[in-house]
């Protein structure tokens, strides 16, 4: 199944166009990526193993959930359907915002916070996603990307997410 998204401009205005998700892309041309980190009430997050079978970064760790805005979502809708995907967890998010927005080459990483208790034998995982999922504090996913089996963001923006976490209150469904 081929996968669409939306274009914007630098600045994140809508291009009005469409293009594949990994398609090749014309400068100037950007698409949005979601990355949703689940914090419990003692600060842990639930991470994700990515499937062995994924393309890029198989079998690293992983913040909660993430995945490419499809074409006619927003940043957050596409935020909340790949919880849903990932996890089998809905999450509403309305009124929420990204703490952070990052650019990478191709476009903007949008990540959102959120405060819950979940118990990981009550989430639904995408087998052709999600190999795994756990709670881990800051120094156990420090010591998963010292051993390079964590996605390589920099350590102080991981940092920067632990520390951010909490900051608006605590929410429950």
């Amino acid at each position: 199944m081929e996968e669409w998204v939306d274009l914007y401009d630098e600045n994140r205005v809508p291009l009005g166009k469409i293009a594949r998700r990994y398609g090749k892309k014309d400068p100037g041309q950007y698409r949005l990526v979601v990355h949703i980190c689940i914090f419990d009430r003692q600060g842990r997050l639930l991470i994700q193993r990515r499937s062995a079978s994924k393309s890029r970064w198989p079998d690293r760790w992983d913040v909660s959930a993430a995945g490419g805005v499809d074409a006619g979502e927003s940043s957050r809708q596409g935020a909340q359907r790949e919880v849903g995907e990932e996890l089998g967890l809905h999450l509403d998010l309305t009124g929420l915002r990204p703490v952070a927005t990052v650019n990478f080459p191709g476009g903007f990483d949008d990540f959102y916070l959120v405060e819950r208790d979940v118990q990981e034998g009550d989430l639904q995982l995408q087998e052709e996603e999600v190999a795994e999922v756990r709670w881990a504090s800051w120094q156990e996913v420090e010591v998963l990307m010292d051993a390079g089996k964590f996605i390589s963001y920099p350590k102080s923006f991981l940092r920067f997410l632990f520390d951010m976490h909490g900051r608006r209150g605590f929410t429950e469904p």
